[in-house]
């Protein structure tokens, strides 16, 4: 070993020129433009294509999923509660009733085996109120 390299500054690298520095952290992901974005769950797009199909009308109150198997499949239930506020918003929840079981979702990887309204709750009056419940039985394609 040289003298030189043993009396190296160890911090010298506190006083360089970080501009030709490469980095390759998280922090570099906001100013790159491959940001770093969480992957969408199944549950993501059950939201996602339930939102669709009511065109946006509804806000999504609870959502609650629970895996399950049998022998031959496996996948997972979804209940959903979807709240209508205003007359406007409430043809959006009926259009979904009345689509929902024959709606063909295209979910990657999964097959929706089920959708059936579960529960609605329609309250007139000054505010039109329509609250939906709906389960969806989702199986794993493969």
């Amino acid at each position: 070993m040289m003298l030189t390299e043993s009396l190296r500054d160890p911090f010298a690298h506190l006083f360089a020129d970080f501009a030709e520095v490469e980095v390759k952290s998280a922090a570099a992901a906001p100013f790159s433009s491959h940001a770093n974005r969480a992957r969408r769950t199944t549950a993501d797009r059950v939201r996602t294509a339930l939102m669709v199909l009511t065109s946006g009308a509804g806000t999504m109150i609870t959502h609650e999923e629970k895996a399950w198997a049998s022998i031959t499949f496996s996948g997972t239930r979804h209940e959903v509660t979807l709240e209508f506020c205003g007359a406007e918003a409430v043809v959006g929840g009926e259009d979904l009733i009345e689509r929902l079981p024959d709606h063909e979702f295209r979910i990657p990887g999964q097959l929706v085996a089920d959708a059936t309204v579960t529960k609605v709750d329609h309250r007139f009056g000054a505010m039109e109120r329509l609250e939906v419940t709906a389960v969806l039985l989702l199986l794993e394609e493969g």
